[in-house]
């Protein structure tokens, strides 16, 4: 007969001492670690989506009770413990393979369900709009639906660390916005917020869903694979301002919306080009995101002027910005896809040495690769 299994030691910063156990006790008790009323949406519909094939976390589970209670534990490393703050939005796993995905709460109504599932639906390689996986209805609220995506990451989580980075993500930004305008559709909110990535590749053990730069279970602290290695996936998300316009119809709109207020025409009584907003807001991302915040990314800089041009009429289409970055990123040194992307905050006797760190790794990286 084989001896039990060895139970895995946890690490000490875990355990709480007498004095902290009975004041997370109390604190527990009066409600501190109690769900929030968007979480209570889905712990209503957590037995739904169970027989649908999604597991929701322990937290969700209508018996739940706190896992810590009656141990030793600190709340913080019981899984369970974890608020989800996203009210629209929750994590799951689908029960067919064990992956995780997004679960979103949205108006039946709204323009977003057709444009999400035409573009979902699109076989094409330019295609960078979030796959649909499913949509279901709301057990409990007719007006209600329920759509399930992959699950993504925030773009720079991990952040960017080469300028070879900066530039796939303006490959695949572009050709998605290509992809959209060809197709007649118009995000009408792209930003920093509304571009995912699936990072799986960095994360070959998983990681938690909430508590993102921590292990599934929260006790460990988790290192992504070098980004730089892996080429991530970007895709748009959220496209509840979006908007496909029938074939020859006016492109037109008004509206005062979206989170990139810099956008210089939009209103709310004059109608104005959804397609030229588009085009001046991604060019703002990469001017927010890149040019203002690294070295050596000024390549970008003639794309993005072109593309912000306060005037709409002015701005290139999605097909032309792409020629022009085709045309820009022809130009380039091969060798510049593997400089490492230093902050412009970064003091400059600070940021010599990193770079002479980077170009020894890299070569470290080269011979390893070499004598393999």
């Amino acid at each position: 007969m084989s001896a039990p299994a060895k139970q895995k030691q946890l690490p000490h910063y875990v355990y709480l001492n007498d004095k902290n156990i009975e004041h997370y006790t109390k604190s527990t008790l009066q409600g501190k670690y109690g769900l929030l009323p968007s979480e209570a949406f889905w712990r209503e519909r957590q037995e739904y989506l169970h027989k649908h094939g999604y597991v929701l976390r322990p937290r969700y589970w209508p018996d739940w009770q706190p896992s810590w209670l009656g141990t030793n534990l600190h709340p913080a490393y019981c899984e369970d413990s974890i608020v989800s703050f996203k009210h629209q939005v929750i994590d799951a796993r689908r029960k067919v393979d064990d992956s995780v995905v997004a679960i979103k709460t949205f108006s039946r109504d709204s323009q977003e369900l057709e444009v999400a599932q035409f573009l979902s639906s699109q076989q094409d390689p330019q295609n960078r709009s979030v796959p649909i996986l499913e949509i279901l209805d709301d057990p409990y609220d007719p007006s209600l639906l329920l759509m399930v995506m992959p699950y993504l990451r925030p773009i720079h989580n991990p952040e960017f660390t080469t300028v070879g980075e900066v530039i796939d993500f303006v490959d695949q930004t572009l050709e998605g916005l290509v992809f959209m305008h060809r197709n007649r559709v118009v995000h009408r909110d792209i930003a920093i917020e509304n571009i995912m990535m699936d990072a799986q590749a960095l994360y070959p053990d998983g990681h938690h869903p909430v508590r993102l730069n921590y292990t599934p279970d929260a006790i460990y602290k988790v290192t992504p694979l070098p980004r730089a290695e892996h080429r991530m996936k970007y895709y748009y998300i959220d496209f509840g301002l979006a908007r496909r316009f029938p074939e020859g119809a006016s492109p037109y709109v008004v509206g005062d919306v979206g989170r990139d207020t810099d956008v210089p025409e939009l209103s709310s009584d004059v109608p104005y080009d959804a397609y030229k907003v588009d085009i001046f807001a991604l060019g703002n991302l990469y001017f927010k995101e890149f040019e203002e915040k690294f070295h050596g990314v000024h390549f970008l800089l003639p794309l993005i002027e072109k593309m912000k041009q306060r005037q709409p009429e002015m701005r290139p289409s999605a097909d032309e910005a792409l020629a022009e970055w085709i045309n820009i990123r022809s130009s380039l040194d091969k060798s510049v896809s593997r400089w490492r992307l230093a902050p412009k905050s970064e003091p400059a006797i600070g940021r010599m040495f990193n770079d002479v760190v980077a170009v020894a790794w890299e070569g470290i990286s080269h011979l390893t690769k070499f004598t393999r």
